[in-house]
């Protein structure tokens, strides 16, 4: 089985985004900002999941770029919470480390899918 490195940093940060929504509901009673984050965060993952069994080039390539809008998308959330002091600096700043890498790698995956197209 060979290494799929976004498909693994998609996962590992959806469940990063997972126990952030599990902390704003528990200890912050924050419910609507957090469900935002939350289906933006876990989207990324499940497009890039959709990707792995596309039926053309040209989905494979759709299916990353929702994946890339969602992660930006996740990381205005967590900017916005930041901002708002529902998310310390440490962590605000693991986790959109995470987002920013994982927005790398999707972008540099959509252009070399469609110069291979």
């Amino acid at each position: 089985m060979t290494e799929n490195v976004i498909q693994e940093k998609s996962y590992g940060f959806a469940l990063q985004i997972v126990h952030l929504y599990k902390f704003f509901s528990v200890e912050k009673k924050e419910f609507v900002l957090s469900k935002q984050i939350l289906i933006a965060g876990t989207y990324v993952g499940a497009h890039v999941k959709a990707a792995q069994e596309a039926e053309s080039k040209s989905v494979f390539i759709h299916e990353m770029s929702i994946a890339l809008q969602k992660a930006s998308e996740t990381e205005y959330w967590l900017q916005l919470l930041h901002d708002a002091d529902y998310i310390d600096d440490k962590t605000f700043e693991s986790i959109c480390a995470d987002c920013v890498e994982i927005m790398k790698l999707l972008t540099s995956i959509i252009k070399t899918s469609k110069r291979q197209s």
